[in-house]
């Protein structure tokens, strides 16, 4: 019998608080780490995951042709420079993604998707745009783990709220959450209350390598494995695997 492939989603309500970091040093981590094949699926129009991992494309806007049928999403994926990490990029083209999935039929499209794709793969993880919109809402019914990076703040904490009260509903069936504090400065008091209010969520630190990503256009564990937020990302990975398990059956 196949295995399906893990699917980990990293996402939040709000922008600016690190998702598209977490969810590229996520993978690279559980690349090298879990050996197998990762995926990193970029759902986010601004396509900053793709940017990172020193993707250019084509120059045609084709991302949003998976969801369309146009394209089977294996065609798109492309090698990285991390070992066993491969990347479905994203483009502009996915700014509309929200109405080409209100459109009838379409309501468990990225579930397929993944279904198709996730034989090939031992996790897909997601980075997906921030908002509540029609591809949150796919994405929450087709992850198995969603990753919520949350700054040691009231707005930031205000949005994870929101986010949990919006699956209560569905509680039976709903996704696991994992909030992770992100982009953590123990010099601020602000940052440090929050940390001992929430002591069991994983923390990532502030840092300039992480900043670096941009410029190098490459995850930390390509250049900085072995700083703080290098081994912070490394044994976040460790705790998403522990809570993963085994492979699905197909």
């Amino acid at each position: 019998m196949s295995k399906q492939a893990h699917v980990i989603a990293v996402y939040s309500l709000k922008g600016g608080v690190g998702k598209t970091s977490l969810a590229v040093n996520l993978a690279a981590e559980a690349a090298l780490q879990a050996g197998g094949r990762t995926l990193l699926w970029d759902l986010d129009g601004q396509a900053a995951a793709s940017f990172i991992l020193d993707y250019d494309g084509p120059g045609k806007r084709t991302a949003d042709q998976v969801f369309d049928r146009d394209v089977a999403p294996a065609k798109l994926v492309t090698k990285t420079a991390i070992d066993r990490l491969d990347l479905l990029p994203a483009d502009t083209s996915l700014r509309g993604l929200d109405a080409l999935f209100l459109d009838a039929g379409k309501k468990k499209r990225l579930a397929k998707l993944l279904a198709d794709i996730g034989a090939d793969y031992d996790r897909i993880i997601l980075d997906c745009p921030p908002g509540l919109t029609e591809t949150s809402e796919q994405m929450m019914r087709a992850a198995d783990l969603i990753v919520v990076p949350v700054i040691p703040s009231p707005l930031s904490r205000r949005a994870l709220d929101e986010v949990i009260a919006h699956l209560r509903p569905a509680k039976k069936h709903s996704t696991p959450l994992m909030p992770v504090y992100a982009m953590v400065d123990g010099r601020r008091a602000l940052h440090r209350d929050a940390l001992a209010a929430e002591m069991a969520w994983p923390v990532l630190p502030m840092a300039s390598v992480v900043e670096q990503m941009a410029v190098r256009r490459r995850p930390l564990a390509a250049y900085a494995r072995r700083s703080k937020a290098g081994q912070a990302y490394a044994l976040l990975w460790q705790r998403v695997a522990a809570l993963l398990g085994p492979r699905k059956p197909g």
